[in-house]
């Protein structure tokens, strides 16, 4: 349910091509899945479903027809990578877990799938010649450091073991590309949101969490003082970046790049302009403690991401949240 017409953006540099998502029923993952779609590629979605949805293929699925192929798996059998990575000339590596107080509780787990799944998936894509692989980095490799915007030469500094594991994913890649006939390259996203985001976690979303409160006439909980600022990403973007990076004509050789709007917004104002939007303006939001391993800011500089892919934000915050609040609308008040 993009609202962009990728065909204006990408016109016909998919059409005929084939490429394997890896979390693809997910959140981000189902938006590149469907922009793939609709570009003219055969895709293949891997998802263990941990996070994921099906029902997130629902609304391209038959408009794909044979196009869209759907394998519950993980990334961390890597049988079933080796059999689903030939033919495939760009893989889209977006499964993880996610969840920066999860990854705290769970840090051998997340080690498991975030770190050993992704170097199946370079193997994996080694072996059957893929041309490259866009990994799913994050913001959070950045930590707690003061200094803004953020710069992708900065030292990164995780503050919790999803941050870390997401760190060694960039390594890898970097690794991969300078080693083997292989290009890679990792996007740091940037608080992405949008519809299909999970609001019924306990690890939800800010912006995802604010919605499931506010549409159940309830107060939204902001931890900490909420003057902690983000730079919240509409999803589009993401795929906007994604394609942009898979389609590069030049190796881009394992590096990094800031994937976002290059905007703060604080979590205190988030809550007002959500609580507006969704006709609650009463509804103040609750402080509670600061949750260990959270950044207090976050902005993107983006000028390495507009020198090597050309990459410039599509959908800015505002539009993007009017979207994402009406479509949490419709489906948490059925």
């Amino acid at each position: 349910m993009a609202i962009v017409n990728w065909r204006s953006l990408h016109s016909n540099t998919y059409d005929g091509t084939r490429a394997l998502v890896t979390g693809g029923a997910g959140f981000i993952g189902s938006h590149l899945a469907e922009a793939l779609v609709d570009l003219g590629a055969s895709v293949v979605v891997l998802d263990d479903l941990s996070g994921g949805d099906e029902q997130n293929l629902a609304a391209f699925r038959e408009r794909a027809g044979d196009r869209l192929r759907f394998v519950k798996g993980s990334i961390t059998d890597r049988t079933t990578l080796d059999e689903l990575m030939p033919g495939c000339r760009y893989v889209f590596h977006q499964a993880a877990w996610g969840s920066v107080p999860r990854s705290v509780e769970m840090p051998l787990h997340y080690h498991e799938i975030n770190t050993t799944g992704t170097i199946n998936v370079l193997e994996a894509a080694r072996a059957a010649g893929v041309e490259r692989v866009i990994f799913a980095a994050s913001s959070s490799a950045y930590g707690d450091t003061p200094t803004l915007p953020k710069v992708e030469t900065m030292p990164v500094r995780p503050r919790s073991p999803y941050a870390a594991t997401k760190v060694a994913g960039e390594a890898l890649m970097r690794a991969y590309a300078n080693c083997y006939d292989l290009d890679t390259c990792s996007l740091r996203y940037f608080n992405i949101f949008g519809p299909r985001q999970n609001a019924n976690s306990a690890y939800a979303a800010v912006i995802a969490a604010f919605a499931k409160s506010l549409l159940a006439d309830e107060s939204p909980v902001i931890f900490g003082d909420g003057e902690q600022s983000r730079d919240f990403t509409f999803v589009d973007n993401a795929v906007h970046a994604n394609l942009l990076a898979a389609a590069c004509p030049r190796r881009i050789g394992g590096e990094v790049m800031n994937i976002a709007c290059g905007r703060r917004v604080t979590i205190n104002e988030l809550a007002e302009k959500m609580a507006k939007i969704l006709g609650r303006p009463d509804l103040k939001a609750k402080h509670r403690d600061p949750r260990t391993g959270d950044v207090a800011h976050s902005l993107a500089d983006l000028a390495k991401a507009r020198e090597l892919i050309g990459y410039e934000p599509i959908v800015d915050f505002e539009r993007g949240l009017e979207v994402t609040c009406g479509w949490y609308k419709e489906v948490l008040s059925d």
